[in-house]
């Protein structure tokens, strides 16, 4: 599904220009065409393909989707995938978006995301002295405009982790804290196979031999890079806190079941006495010494109340009930 097919020339639009028009506007010095699918069909990427030239490991990777986020350059021209990141509930949804960079176009494809980038397609119309970068500040914008979306569904994680941390010391089941401690393990793990692959691909982007169509752009791509490093220190802290707060919820389960046990133990000891006493008092021999006693079967029952009335007091005292 195409999106949007426009032509730009020394930073300004020149026109929205239809699909069969591209090949003309790229002939053009000074001009370059950002075109943007949706979902797009087989047929559309081979079309493109005809139409920009594009690298044909670069469209079967693209064709073929969820692939690890990453950057590679094939000749002058560069293929970018990056995971989209999007809250729906307490859920993530992640999607994917290619970006093919090439001197004079840009290509960007998404799939599985309802998140579209025309908000960076405005910015970037009205940055017309960035603008004039051409295509390689483009793909910076859509770098840094994904970026900024794992920041929003980190701050969402770290409100459920505090919630849960809240929650382990309320009392409530421990066994639903550990799973839904799980979850939020899982929710990291998503955002880290997101963001740390990205580390490494953009900093090619601004030091050492940085690619054609990223030169004079270091700073932009550097300031993404330190983005990044901000929210994977941020991934990796949460996850320890993550870690602790489920040892921590084990061990106070394992608490509990102490605690359970020592009840159990105490109420035994309670019914083991009076059981003691029963055994004594009712074993079958023709000479016990006071089984004629008229005040026997009273004194025996008082015992045992007494005895388990001293029980009673001793284990409330330890904590024990």
């Amino acid at each position: 599904m195409l999106v949007n097919c426009v032509a730009y020339e020394d930073g300004r639009k020149l026109a929205d220009i239809a699909q069969g028009e591209i090949h003309d506007y790229l002939a053009r010095p000074g001009c370059f065409v950002w075109v943007a699918l949706r979902d797009p069909s087989d047929e559309d990427l081979l079309e493109m393909q005809r139409q920009f030239g594009l690298h044909e490991l670069a469209v079967e990777d693209a064709r073929h989707g969820h692939q690890r986020p990453k950057l590679e350059e094939y000749g002058d021209e560069l293929f970018t995938v990056l995971h989209v990141l999007e809250l729906a509930g307490d859920e993530i949804h992640a999607g994917e978006a290619n970006i093919f960079t090439g001197p004079n176009f840009v290509l960007s494809v998404r799939n599985r995301t309802e998140q579209g980038f025309l908000g960076v397609r405005a910015r970037c119309e009205r940055e017309p002295g960035l603008l004039k970068h051409g295509s390689g500040y483009v793909l910076y914008a859509l770098m840094d405009a994904v970026v900024d979306r794992y920041f929003p569904v980190l701050d969402a994680i770290e409100a459920e982790l505090e919630t849960l941390e809240e929650r382990i010391f309320s009392g409530k089941s421990s066994r639903d804290n550990i799973e839904a401690m799980y979850y939020v393990r899982q929710k990291l793990m998503t955002l880290k196979h997101a963001a740390a692959p990205l580390l490494e691909a953009v900093s090619k982007l601004y030091g050492g031999r940085v690619p054609p169509v990223c030169q004079g752009l270091g700073e932009y791509f550097r300031d993404v890079y330190d983005h990044l490093v901000r929210l994977n220190q941020s991934i990796d802290s949460l996850r320890e806190t993550a870690n602790a707060a489920m040892q921590t919820n084990l061990a106070m389960l394992q608490v509990g079941e102490t605690e359970v046990a020592k009840r159990f133990a105490a109420y035994a000891a309670l019914v083991a006495v009076p059981t003691m006493i029963a055994g004594v008092y009712g074993m079958n021999f023709a000479h016990i010494p006071e089984l004629e006693w008229a005040y026997g079967y009273p004194f025996a029952l008082g015992l045992m109340a007494a005895l388990d009335a001293l029980l009673f007091w001793r284990f409330r005292r330890a904590g024990w009930l």
